[in-house]
């Protein structure tokens, strides 16, 4: 018998597939059904609460589009016309599929033709009925949206009418590389944000956690407030922010010194969101 699915069992291999994966999202309250561009493990970015096994730096590998498509093809059957949620034995509050999202175990827009993948989930989901009726989201860390083939890709998400779930653990370069292992800097941060947030809605994904003093410190809530502020005086449009914890055991070194946030501290920041304006959503 397949195990449960549950929200903090994400296993990508669940299913016995490549690409394709489900999840029962505490996020969005129901199936995700998940696509893995980065089977590899590789990802540009190491985030010091990822989940990933034997994580590495790298881009995701050549796509066999024809092994997705069949994928897809299959799963969206099961789903639909099979008995699915019994043989994972969903809960029947959750036996509804809540979107398609693009993540998986690396950064996906690193895919050489990333477009060109978006375009076939949108189309196969189309033509299956999920879309428009379920969302069509991409999970990312938005570093390569200057790229063109991540743009063209944007704008293919944007027609079948998805969203960007932008990755922003820290407003602060030294927040950015202690979380994300990755040298952003403000300025690239802020000019990647507005090319996203012109080609597709936007959200903002947002981790609170603690590893020592400096990981969401009360300096580091200042900046990310300071940074909503100014996002919205430029009239960079974000359509929510998303505040969660860590749900899952991470993977990389620094699993043993992370330290969940707990419901009072992510409302506490919830409140202060809201005041700048914008809509938020917490998830523990």
């Amino acid at each position: 018998m397949p195990e449960a699915l549950t929200t903090t069992n994400h296993s990508r291999d669940i299913a016995g597939l490549k690409y394709v994966y489900p999840v029962i999202s505490r996020r969005a309250g129901g199936l995700s059904i998940g696509v893995n561009f980065n089977p590899n493990n590789a990802c540009n970015w190491r985030c010091i609460y990822c989940q990933v096994p034997n994580l590495k730096r790298g881009n995701a590998p050549e796509m066999d589009f024809a092994l997705l498509a069949d994928e897809l093809r299959v799963f969206l059957n099961d789903v639909l016309h099979g008995d699915f949620f019994d043989r994972f034995n969903v809960a029947s509050e959750q036996r509804v599929i809540k979107d398609i999202a693009i993540s998986g175990n690396g950064e996906p827009t690193s895919l050489k033709d990333f477009d060109k993948a978006v375009r076939l989930i949108g189309e196969m989901a189309t033509e299956a009925g999920i879309f428009p009726a379920s969302r069509f989201v991409l999970i990312s860390n938005g570093s390569l949206v200057h790229q063109a083939s991540v743009q063209a890709g944007l704008k293919e998400l944007a027609r079948y009418g998805g969203e960007i779930w932008f990755k922003l653990d820290s407003a602060t370069e030294a927040g950015r590389k202690s979380i994300n292992n990755t040298g952003q800097g403000r300025q690239k941060l802020l000019t990647h944000l507005k090319i996203a947030a012109g080609l597709c809605p936007i959200k903002l994904q947002t981790c609170v956690f603690h590893c020592g003093r400096d990981i969401w410190s009360d300096q580091e809530k200042k900046a990310y407030l300071n940074l909503l502020e100014r996002l919205s005086n430029e009239g960079i449009g974000i359509r929510r922010v998303l505040l969660y914890s860590i749900a899952r055991q991470s993977l990389q070194p620094e699993a043993e010194s992370l330290e969940n946030a707990d419901l009072e501290e992510l409302n506490a920041l919830a409140a202060d969101i809201k005041a700048l304006g914008y809509d938020v959503g917490v998830s523990v």
